[in-house]
């Protein structure tokens, strides 16, 4: 689920206008020359604006090319210049429009302008002629996205899924990952696409990003008009869908928990006993089937044959936390269950004390 996180929000900031971690270097008057014309490595320089259209349409293209070439960073730059806040070097490089792009040999002052496409293929040829770098192009991660159209909009909306809907423009990027979550779907509408303009018309969209909620069972949508940053996002789905999300993709520390649960065994530390604590949260979990509720029966059934269990137990799976390598499935378990463990943890302090 991490990784899958990972994913989904990194294209939602893409949208909302929150940078990720980027393959390309960012160059400012104080670092230009010596990155560029004194390293005798040759770069590809993007100069643009930040309200540029044309810019916000090459960005995502621009990123993958870097990406591509980002393992030969030490023979070739991919880089790019806000222009409009640093307008001396636009000046200086005779920079007439946005996005200019310029090939500097990394010896000379004088580049090259590139006049080519502003597609991948384009661009990658054009960097791999001059540098003699062959781009390593990587898979690409199939999003958990679901982009939704006319027809699959009325059969997603309104069933058995709590459902995040981004209407966008097809420069917008979009992710938000709670794809091991499978009562919440995160989903995008190109609003300006022919298959499915009639939605984004219908759902009164007029601006980009619109983002509206629907909550599961009903397709009418609650506008989402909280803060852009991954952090609210997760929030607000967290709070809608019930869900228990952490910015990075993990669990946060009450994913599990079972509030009627966790009353009765803090019950521990006011003089109750075990097996009083067991038969109440026995009578409580009847007719309650999930694992979280199973999952404090059980540790209550250790408790009764090892006092020591909790803290074993707990070290164990902490331990297995550290390690890694773990598939998204076993490492959310791993949480969850730590958290249950903590809260009988907490109980036998308390006694102790």
């Amino acid at each position: 689920m991490a990784k899958l996180w990972h994913l989904i929000l990194s294209s939602w900031l893409l949208l909302l206008g929150v940078n990720a971690a980027s393959s390309v270097l960012d160059l400012i008057p104080s670092n230009f020359d010596e990155v560029v014309l004194k390293s005798g490595k040759p770069a590809l320089v993007e100069f643009f604006a930040p309200w540029c259209g044309h810019c916000k349409n090459l960005a995502p293209v621009y990123e993958e090319l870097a990406q591509n070439f980002e393992f030969a960073s030490d023979r070739v730059t991919i880089a790019k210049v806000d222009a409009d806040a640093h307008k001396e070097l636009g000046r200086r490089f005779d920079v007439q429009g946005f996005p200019t792009l310029k090939w500097f040999d990394g010896k000379t002052e004088k580049p090259d302008a590139y006049e080519g496409g502003r597609d991948l293929e384009s661009l990658s040829s054009f960097v791999s002629e001059k540098s003699g770098i062959k781009a390593k192009t990587k898979k690409p991660v199939p999003s958990a996205v679901e982009m939704l159209n006319d027809q699959t909009f009325k059969r997603e909306v309104g069933g058995d899924k709590d459902v995040l809907v981004a209407f966008t423009a097809p420069w917008c990027g979009l992710a938000k990952d709670f794809a091991s979550e499978p009562s919440v779907l995160i989903a995008k509408v190109d609003a300006e696409a022919e298959n499915s303009k009639s939605t984004a018309e219908d759902q009164g969209v007029k601006s980009y990003p619109t983002i509206k909620f629907f909550p599961k069972g009903s397709d009418v949508p609650e506008p989402y008009e909280g803060g852009r940053s991954e952090k609210d996002i997760i929030e607000f789905i967290n709070t809608k869908a019930g869900t228990h999300r952490t910015v990075g993709g993990g669990l946060d520390a009450e994913a599990g928990l079972v509030a009627s649960l966790d009353i009765i065994v803090a019950k521990l530390t006011g003089g109750s006993s075990l097996a009083t604590v067991s038969e109440e949260a026995t009578a409580a979990a009847k007719g309650v089937q999930d694992k979280y509720t199973d999952y404090y029966l059980k540790v209550l059934g250790k408790l009764a044959q090892s006092q020591g269990y909790v803290q074993k137990e707990l070290k164990r799976l902490e331990g297995l936390t550290k390690k890694g390598g773990l598939a998204p499935e076993k490492l959310d378990e791993l949480i969850w269950r730590s958290n249950i463990l903590r809260t009988f943890s907490k109980s036998e302090a308390k006694e102790e004390l």
